[in-house]
């Protein structure tokens, strides 16, 4: 009788712990709560280059988490990216609003930072953010140094310094 109420109490305490570990690895994968979307207006905003940006990424104003990306798609006239945001209804933007593409830390997630503009009129669900900054992708920032290093020395005439 004994060994039946520790197995049980065992069995509960395993249990309790799964459901633990699936609720936070739930939050920390970005996940809402069941009816997340009640709170909240979709508006979009245009990108030429997204970078590493994911649906469900952070949409972030004075570094406040105010909404999330819902989904990102291809525009098949302008072919630029469109990302659609769903913010929280407690949250109002004005209409000239802006929106970039930032990056926690020097490899960290990428997230779009809203910076509120001073038109006295707000965003209303279905509106586009015109205003857009692009994401800095590091590859190519790298890549534009390598070539005008390389041109720099093909230039001067010399070789590169070697390494020592």
């Amino acid at each position: 009788m004994k060994k039946s109420i520790l197995e049980f109490w065992v069995g509960m305490f395993v249990l309790l712990g799964a459901v633990a570990v699936g609720f936070l690895a739930f939050r920390v994968a970005g996940g809402t709560t069941v009816g997340g979307t009640d709170g909240s207006y979709t508006v979009y905003a245009d990108f030429s280059d997204i970078g590493g940006l994911k649906a469900g990424a952070p949409v972030k104003s004075a570094g406040v988490l105010v909404g999330r990306v819902g989904s990102i798609t291809l525009d098949p006239n302008s072919y630029q990216a469109k990302v659609s945001l769903n913010l929280d209804k407690q949250y109002q933007f004005s209409s000239d609003v802006s929106a970039q593409i930032l990056t926690s830390g020097l490899l960290g997630e990428q997230y779009i930072g809203l910076l509120q503009g001073g038109d006295i009129d707000n965003l209303a669900a279905g509106d586009t953010i015109a205003i857009t900054s692009s994401a800095l992708v590091l590859e190519n920032l790298i890549g534009k140094f390598m070539t005008s290093f390389a041109e720099k020395n093909a230039g001067s005439g010399e070789p590169p310094a070697a390494a020592e």
